[in-house]
């Protein structure tokens, strides 16, 4: 089953997550690469694709999964957790209606 990954963003973290990033994206490419993600990338903190030093709110991943558990677990290991640049981060399944 689909599932999304929603993380918030600490205040102040664009330092952190620049230095997590490749950790990070290594994790997704795995993902991608068994074919389970559907999409992931970040929110932008202004109206850009490229916010410089605003930095970003949060991230959004969907990703398919054996089930909640399977999916909390692997998003509590995600490298930006550990560098505490998410404050918050909630797992809820998903259906996936459109494109077919």
């Amino acid at each position: 089953m689909w599932y999304a990954i929603m993380a918030e963003d600490a205040p102040n973290s664009l330092e952190k997550r620049l230095a997590a990033r490749p950790e990070h994206l290594k994790r997704l490419q795995a993902l991608q690469d068994a074919g389970r993600l559907l999409l992931a990338g970040p929110f932008p903190a202004i109206d850009s694709t490229d916010p410089g030093p605003a930095g970003f709110t949060g991230s959004l991943i969907v990703a398919e999964f054996a089930n909640l558990a399977e999916a909390s677990d692997w998003a509590n290991n995600d490298p930006f957790v550990s560098a505490k640049v998410y404050q918050h981060v909630s797992i809820k399944p998903f259906r996936k209606t459109l494109p077919n």
